[in-house]
Protein backbone atom coordinates (compact mmCIF):
# COMPACT_ATOMS: atom_id res chain seq x y z
CA UNK A 1 0.00 0.00 0.00
CA UNK A 2 1.10 3.28 -0.98
CA UNK A 3 -0.51 6.75 0.00
CA UNK A 4 -0.88 9.88 -1.29
CA UNK A 5 -2.37 13.99 -0.42
CA UNK A 6 -3.90 15.87 -2.70
CA UNK A 7 -3.86 19.77 -2.61
CA UNK A 8 -7.14 20.86 -0.40
CA UNK A 9 -9.26 22.52 -3.14
CA UNK A 10 -10.62 24.95 -1.10
CA UNK A 11 -6.82 26.78 -0.72
CA UNK A 12 -6.89 27.72 -4.37
CA UNK A 13 -10.28 30.16 -3.99
CA UNK A 14 -8.72 31.84 -0.75
CA UNK A 15 -5.06 31.13 -1.78
CA UNK A 16 -3.42 34.10 -0.33
CA UNK A 17 -4.49 33.91 3.37
CA UNK A 18 -4.14 29.84 3.37
CA UNK A 19 -1.12 30.12 2.05
CA UNK A 20 0.32 32.83 4.41
CA UNK A 21 3.71 33.63 3.85
CA UNK A 22 5.02 30.33 2.69
CA UNK A 23 4.68 28.87 -0.97
CA UNK A 24 2.74 26.08 -1.97
CA UNK A 25 5.53 23.63 -2.90
CA UNK A 26 6.18 23.76 1.22
CA UNK A 27 2.45 21.71 1.07
CA UNK A 28 4.75 19.01 -0.93
CA UNK A 29 7.81 18.87 0.95
CA UNK A 30 5.70 18.69 4.10
CA UNK A 31 4.26 15.86 2.33
CA UNK A 32 7.04 14.49 1.61
CA UNK A 33 9.12 14.58 4.85
CA UNK A 34 5.84 13.02 6.38
CA UNK A 35 6.67 9.98 4.39
CA UNK A 36 3.75 9.93 1.81
CA UNK A 37 4.26 8.48 -1.61
CA UNK A 38 2.88 10.93 -3.78
CA UNK A 39 0.77 14.65 -3.96
CA UNK A 40 -1.85 15.71 -6.32
CA UNK A 41 -3.67 18.62 -7.87
CA UNK A 42 -7.05 18.45 -9.75
CA UNK A 43 -8.04 20.23 -12.80
CA UNK A 44 -10.28 22.75 -13.75
CA UNK A 45 -9.30 25.55 -16.56
CA UNK A 46 -12.12 27.87 -16.64
CA UNK A 47 -15.10 26.45 -14.36
CA UNK A 48 -18.98 27.80 -14.48
CA UNK A 49 -20.48 29.80 -11.65
CA UNK A 50 -23.34 27.61 -11.44
CA UNK A 51 -20.96 24.97 -10.71
CA UNK A 52 -18.69 26.73 -7.65
CA UNK A 53 -21.61 28.02 -6.13
CA UNK A 54 -22.77 24.70 -5.29
CA UNK A 55 -19.24 23.54 -3.93
CA UNK A 56 -17.01 23.02 -7.01
CA UNK A 57 -13.54 24.41 -6.90
CA UNK A 58 -10.80 26.25 -8.80
CA UNK A 59 -7.54 24.54 -9.34
CA UNK A 60 -4.05 25.80 -10.66
CA UNK A 61 -3.14 24.27 -13.80
CA UNK A 62 -1.86 21.26 -12.74
CA UNK A 63 1.53 20.61 -14.95
CA UNK A 64 2.71 24.16 -13.57
CA UNK A 65 1.99 23.37 -9.96
CA UNK A 66 3.20 19.97 -9.96
CA UNK A 67 6.36 20.63 -11.95
CA UNK A 68 7.17 23.82 -9.33
CA UNK A 69 6.65 21.18 -6.57
CA UNK A 70 8.88 18.83 -8.50
CA UNK A 71 11.58 21.60 -8.14
CA UNK A 72 12.11 21.55 -4.35
CA UNK A 73 11.28 17.39 -3.54
CA UNK A 74 13.38 14.53 -4.48
CA UNK A 75 11.28 11.24 -4.16
CA UNK A 76 7.28 11.77 -3.79
CA UNK A 77 5.27 10.66 -6.78
CA UNK A 78 3.35 13.77 -8.79
CA UNK A 79 -0.31 13.34 -9.79
CA UNK A 80 -2.90 14.53 -11.71
CA UNK A 81 -6.25 13.84 -9.87
CA UNK A 82 -8.19 14.12 -11.87
CA UNK A 83 -6.69 15.73 -15.54
CA UNK A 84 -9.88 15.91 -18.04
CA UNK A 85 -8.97 14.18 -21.25
CA UNK A 86 -11.23 15.97 -23.50
CA UNK A 87 -9.64 19.51 -21.89
CA UNK A 88 -6.70 19.35 -24.41
CA UNK A 89 -5.65 18.04 -27.58
CA UNK A 90 -3.52 15.27 -26.73
CA UNK A 91 -0.43 15.78 -27.82
CA UNK A 92 -0.30 18.79 -26.24
CA UNK A 93 -1.10 17.02 -22.75
CA UNK A 94 1.59 14.79 -24.12
CA UNK A 95 3.78 16.93 -24.25
CA UNK A 96 3.25 18.73 -20.74
CA UNK A 97 3.28 14.81 -19.01
CA UNK A 98 6.68 13.98 -20.50
CA UNK A 99 8.17 17.44 -19.39
CA UNK A 100 6.81 16.87 -15.63
CA UNK A 101 8.38 13.07 -16.48
CA UNK A 102 11.86 14.31 -17.42
CA UNK A 103 11.97 16.67 -15.29
CA UNK A 104 10.98 15.28 -12.00
CA UNK A 105 12.98 12.48 -13.06
CA UNK A 106 10.18 9.90 -13.98
CA UNK A 107 7.69 10.60 -10.67
CA UNK A 108 4.45 11.78 -12.88
CA UNK A 109 1.32 9.21 -12.28
CA UNK A 110 -1.35 10.49 -14.69
CA UNK A 111 -5.17 9.94 -13.51
CA UNK A 112 -7.22 10.81 -15.78
CA UNK A 113 -11.11 11.35 -16.29
CA UNK A 114 -13.69 11.41 -19.02
CA UNK A 115 -15.19 14.57 -17.11
CA UNK A 116 -18.88 15.59 -16.54
CA UNK A 117 -19.22 19.18 -16.61
CA UNK A 118 -20.42 20.31 -19.80
CA UNK A 119 -20.13 24.04 -19.64
CA UNK A 120 -16.63 23.16 -19.02
CA UNK A 121 -16.37 21.74 -22.14
CA UNK A 122 -18.20 23.93 -24.18
CA UNK A 123 -15.77 26.76 -22.92
CA UNK A 124 -12.90 25.26 -23.57
CA UNK A 125 -14.11 24.11 -27.23
CA UNK A 126 -14.14 21.02 -26.81
CA UNK A 127 -16.78 17.93 -27.45
CA UNK A 128 -18.50 16.87 -24.80
CA UNK A 129 -21.04 14.50 -26.22
CA UNK A 130 -17.93 12.39 -27.91
CA UNK A 131 -15.45 12.64 -24.86
CA UNK A 132 -15.69 9.08 -24.27
CA UNK A 133 -15.26 7.72 -27.76
CA UNK A 134 -12.19 11.00 -27.89
CA UNK A 135 -11.03 10.10 -24.42
CA UNK A 136 -9.73 5.93 -25.65
CA UNK A 137 -8.59 7.39 -29.03
CA UNK A 138 -6.34 10.28 -26.68
CA UNK A 139 -4.67 7.52 -24.70
CA UNK A 140 -3.67 5.33 -27.62
CA UNK A 141 -2.09 8.83 -29.37
CA UNK A 142 -0.30 9.84 -26.55
CA UNK A 143 1.37 6.69 -25.91
CA UNK A 144 2.61 6.39 -29.52
CA UNK A 145 3.43 10.19 -29.32
CA UNK A 146 5.71 8.76 -25.80
CA UNK A 147 7.06 6.25 -27.84
CA UNK A 148 9.95 9.08 -29.06
CA UNK A 149 9.34 7.90 -32.83
CA UNK A 150 7.25 8.94 -36.08
CA UNK A 151 3.46 9.01 -35.77
CA UNK A 152 1.40 7.65 -38.44
CA UNK A 153 -1.87 7.26 -37.39
CA UNK A 154 -5.88 8.35 -38.54
CA UNK A 155 -8.94 8.61 -36.47
CA UNK A 156 -9.55 11.89 -34.45
CA UNK A 157 -5.78 12.81 -33.48
CA UNK A 158 -4.21 11.92 -37.10
CA UNK A 159 -0.27 12.28 -37.36
CA UNK A 160 1.76 11.91 -40.69
CA UNK A 161 5.39 12.07 -39.92
CA UNK A 162 5.63 13.78 -36.53
CA UNK A 163 7.86 13.11 -33.43
CA UNK A 164 7.73 13.87 -29.84
CA UNK A 165 11.40 14.42 -27.74
CA UNK A 166 12.30 13.90 -25.15
CA UNK A 167 10.52 11.07 -24.17
CA UNK A 168 8.89 10.54 -20.87
CA UNK A 169 11.70 9.14 -18.15
CA UNK A 170 9.25 5.84 -17.42
CA UNK A 171 9.12 3.71 -20.05
CA UNK A 172 7.15 3.00 -22.24
CA UNK A 173 4.85 5.42 -20.71
CA UNK A 174 4.18 7.11 -17.35
CA UNK A 175 1.10 5.42 -15.50
CA UNK A 176 -1.97 6.43 -16.65
CA UNK A 177 -5.07 5.74 -13.89
CA UNK A 178 -8.59 6.23 -15.24
CA UNK A 179 -10.83 7.37 -12.59
CA UNK A 180 -14.74 7.10 -12.58
CA UNK A 181 -17.12 4.18 -11.43
CA UNK A 182 -18.71 3.59 -14.61
CA UNK A 183 -18.65 0.24 -16.38
CA UNK A 184 -17.06 2.49 -19.55
CA UNK A 185 -14.09 3.85 -16.74
CA UNK A 186 -13.59 0.34 -15.51
CA UNK A 187 -13.09 -1.36 -19.05
CA UNK A 188 -10.96 1.83 -19.61
CA UNK A 189 -8.65 1.40 -17.24
CA UNK A 190 -8.73 -2.33 -17.72
CA UNK A 191 -7.85 -2.50 -21.32
CA UNK A 192 -6.05 0.67 -22.01
CA UNK A 193 -4.31 2.11 -18.74
CA UNK A 194 -1.86 0.91 -15.86
CA UNK A 195 -5.13 1.91 -12.98
CA UNK A 196 -8.24 2.53 -11.57
CA UNK A 197 -9.18 5.28 -9.85
CA UNK A 198 -12.68 4.50 -7.99
CA UNK A 199 -14.04 7.19 -6.02
CA UNK A 200 -16.69 7.06 -2.95
CA UNK A 201 -20.00 9.00 -3.22
CA UNK A 202 -23.89 8.67 -2.55
CA UNK A 203 -26.37 9.29 -4.96
CA UNK A 204 -26.61 13.05 -4.52
CA UNK A 205 -23.12 13.28 -6.06
CA UNK A 206 -23.81 10.48 -8.33
CA UNK A 207 -26.50 12.83 -10.26
CA UNK A 208 -24.05 15.12 -10.49
CA UNK A 209 -20.90 13.76 -11.69
CA UNK A 210 -23.00 11.23 -13.63
CA UNK A 211 -20.78 8.05 -12.39
CA UNK A 212 -22.49 5.56 -10.20
CA UNK A 213 -22.57 5.53 -6.52
CA UNK A 214 -20.30 3.62 -4.71
CA UNK A 215 -21.08 3.51 -0.87
CA UNK A 216 -19.04 0.55 0.69
CA UNK A 217 -16.45 -2.14 0.84
CA UNK A 218 -18.36 -4.93 -0.80
CA UNK A 219 -19.48 -3.02 -3.83
CA UNK A 220 -15.55 -1.60 -4.45
CA UNK A 221 -14.62 -5.31 -3.99
CA UNK A 222 -16.90 -6.43 -6.56
CA UNK A 223 -15.56 -3.47 -9.16
CA UNK A 224 -12.00 -4.56 -8.61
CA UNK A 225 -12.73 -7.98 -9.70
CA UNK A 226 -14.33 -7.22 -12.37
CA UNK A 227 -11.56 -4.66 -14.03
CA UNK A 228 -9.34 -7.67 -13.04
CA UNK A 229 -11.23 -9.80 -15.44
CA UNK A 230 -11.58 -7.62 -18.05
CA UNK A 231 -7.90 -7.14 -17.83
CA UNK A 232 -7.31 -10.38 -17.81
CA UNK A 233 -9.33 -10.88 -21.08
CA UNK A 234 -7.72 -8.44 -22.74
CA UNK A 235 -4.86 -10.05 -22.16
CA UNK A 236 -3.13 -7.41 -20.05
CA UNK A 237 -0.60 -8.88 -17.63
CA UNK A 238 1.37 -5.84 -16.33
CA UNK A 239 0.81 -4.56 -12.86
CA UNK A 240 -2.43 -2.73 -12.01
CA UNK A 241 -2.67 -0.09 -9.58
CA UNK A 242 -6.37 0.41 -7.42
CA UNK A 243 -6.17 3.99 -6.00
CA UNK A 244 -8.74 4.80 -3.73
CA UNK A 245 -10.08 7.17 -0.63
CA UNK A 246 -11.65 5.74 2.54
CA UNK A 247 -15.40 5.79 2.95
CA UNK A 248 -14.61 7.62 6.16
CA UNK A 249 -12.73 10.51 7.21
CA UNK A 250 -9.29 10.22 9.01
CA UNK A 251 -10.10 11.94 12.51
CA UNK A 252 -6.94 13.10 14.51
CA UNK A 253 -9.04 14.08 17.56
CA UNK A 254 -11.55 11.26 17.28
CA UNK A 255 -8.59 8.73 17.07
CA UNK A 256 -5.21 10.37 18.06
CA UNK A 257 -3.31 7.58 17.79
CA UNK A 258 -4.39 6.48 14.09
CA UNK A 259 -5.08 3.41 15.31
CA UNK A 260 -8.40 2.65 13.84
CA UNK A 261 -7.98 4.06 10.44
CA UNK A 262 -4.95 1.75 10.13
CA UNK A 263 -7.06 -1.27 10.77
CA UNK A 264 -8.98 0.16 7.63
CA UNK A 265 -6.54 0.34 5.56
CA UNK A 266 -5.39 -3.51 6.26
CA UNK A 267 -8.73 -4.22 5.07
CA UNK A 268 -8.50 -1.77 1.97
CA UNK A 269 -5.28 -3.97 1.05
CA UNK A 270 -6.57 -6.75 1.48
CA UNK A 271 -9.26 -5.91 -1.00
CA UNK A 272 -7.07 -5.18 -3.87
CA UNK A 273 -6.40 -1.08 -2.75
CA UNK A 274 -2.44 -0.21 -3.99
CA UNK A 275 -3.18 3.24 -3.38
CA UNK A 276 -5.04 5.30 -0.69
CA UNK A 277 -5.22 8.87 -0.55
CA UNK A 278 -5.30 10.98 2.93
CA UNK A 279 -7.76 13.61 3.04
CA UNK A 280 -5.82 16.98 4.62
CA UNK A 281 -8.60 19.39 5.12
CA UNK A 282 -6.08 22.33 6.91
CA UNK A 283 -7.58 25.42 6.18
CA UNK A 284 -4.13 27.30 5.95
CA UNK A 285 -0.58 26.38 4.74
CA UNK A 286 0.74 26.07 8.50
CA UNK A 287 -2.53 23.88 9.54
CA UNK A 288 -1.69 21.51 6.37
CA UNK A 289 1.79 20.99 7.90
CA UNK A 290 0.76 19.75 11.10
CA UNK A 291 -1.84 17.18 9.91
CA UNK A 292 0.83 16.17 7.58
CA UNK A 293 3.32 15.83 10.21
CA UNK A 294 0.33 13.39 12.03
CA UNK A 295 -0.17 11.74 9.29
CA UNK A 296 3.33 10.36 9.01
CA UNK A 297 3.73 9.47 12.65
CA UNK A 298 0.26 8.47 13.35
CA UNK A 299 -0.85 6.73 9.84
CA UNK A 300 2.08 6.21 7.64
CA UNK A 301 5.05 4.84 9.66
CA UNK A 302 3.23 3.01 12.19
CA UNK A 303 1.53 0.80 8.58
CA UNK A 304 4.56 0.78 6.94
CA UNK A 305 6.80 -0.41 10.21
CA UNK A 306 3.80 -3.36 10.05
CA UNK A 307 3.32 -4.47 6.69
CA UNK A 308 7.63 -4.74 7.15
CA UNK A 309 7.12 -7.26 10.19
CA UNK A 310 4.27 -9.17 8.25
Amino acid sequence: MKFDVGVPSGAIKHFESWVGDGQLNEFAVAAEQAGIDGVSVTDHPFPEDSWLANGGHHAFDPFVALTSMAAVTTRIALRTNLLVAGYRNPYMTARSIASLDVLSHGRAIVAMGAGYLKAEFEVLGADFGHRGKLFDEAIEAMTQAWSGESVHRGGAFPADGHTMLPRPVQRPRPPIWIGGNSKAAMRRAAVLADGWLPFPQGEVMSKITGSPPLTDLDDLKVGIAEARRLRAEAGRTEPFDIAFSSFTRIDPEGDPDGEKYREQISVYADAGITWLSLGCRGRTLDACRDELAWLGKAIVAPYQQTAKQS
